[in-house]
């Protein structure tokens, strides 16, 4: 049922007026525009990747080798994207519908999520084998984290979520599309010559982890904080395995991060569950005054 929890103040017909064409087109939403954006990202990351690569002389085997490989092989292209995500999204005028507060409210049950990421988090940072790094590349990778959080949140629990609320889809399937979305992103890696089933696996985890972040983000009420959650999550598992997506022989404590491992999959069956249990979907009919949304 509906209740006055949650405003939205975007479809003012004043505002609807104003718009351009550029505006009209976005502002009806659509799942395939999601998708649409997603891959235009993946597609001018890569090329980024490509370029910033061959310009700096890194090597793409050996990127966690010193703190200027991390900035220029891995944090530039993600930070220029999430730049251009941020611009794409200021020419919307929707920064504040975005970073805003959510207008579903969220369920006590979805701080389930954040604790599932936090708890491995912290795993990963107690087995990290601290002696094996220079304060120069933990700094490095934690601004790589950071970059991660802003620019694939921006894209998937920000643009790709308003697009996908903007076209009328239930909240859950809100959150089935752009977790999937979010976990096709990761189907890059194959690019890169990462074998086809550890590809597949990742797809499936990061689904999970989507997941886990609209979740959070419904539970905090902000982006902000699926932000800050996402941010800590690559640099403590990156510094824990010495390597991206794979082990090197920096990784640390094998116990204490086989243990965290497991929470890989308790993201995947955490969104499966709460297939069941997401409710509730923003009300985006256009009148005069500020609109409610319907309840969780």
């Amino acid at each position: 049922m509906k209740g006055p929890t949650g405003m939205s103040d975007l479809h003012h017909p004043a505002e609807h007026a104003a718009e351009t064409s550029w505006q009209r087109f976005w502002n009806k939403g659509g799942w395939w525009k999601s998708v649409l954006v997603a891959a235009v990202y993946i597609a001018i990351y890569l090329l980024l990747g490509f370029l910033i690569n061959n310009v700096s002389g890194t090597k793409p085997e050996n990127l966690l080798s010193d703190p200027l490989s991390v900035f220029f092989g891995l944090a530039v292209p993600i930070l220029v994207m999430g730049a251009l995500t941020y611009l794409f999204i200021c020419s919307l005028g929707w920064t504040k519908e975005i970073f805003g507060k959510q207008p579903v409210t969220g369920r006590w049950w979805m701080w389930i999520a954040v604790v599932l990421v936090l708890i491995p988090n912290v795993m990963h940072l107690v087995a990290t084998n601290w002696s094996a790094y220079s304060v120069a590349l933990v700094l490095a990778i934690l601004f790589l984290g950071l970059c991660v959080g802003f620019s694939e949140e921006l894209l998937t629990r920000g643009v790709a979520v308003n697009l996908l609320r903007r076209a009328g889809y239930t909240e859950r399937s809100v959150m089935l599309l752009s977790a999937t979305i979010f976990g096709l992103l990761h189907s890059s890696n194959i690019v890169s010559g990462q074998n086809p089933i550890t590809v597949g696996i990742t797809v499936l985890y990061t689904f999970g982890f989507g997941a886990m972040m609209y979740l959070s983000m419904r539970a905090t009420g902000s982006i902000i904080w699926a932000i800050l959650l996402h941010a800590s999550t690559d640099p403590s598992t990156i510094l824990a395995t010495g390597g991206i997506d794979a082990h090197s022989g920096n990784s640390g404590d094998a116990g204490i991060i086989a243990i965290a491992g497991f929470f890989n999959y308790a993201y995947i069956l955490a969104a499966l569950v709460a297939i069941f249990l997401v409710r509730g979907k923003v009300d985006q009919e256009r009148s005069p005054r500020k609109h409610p949304v319907s309840k969780e």
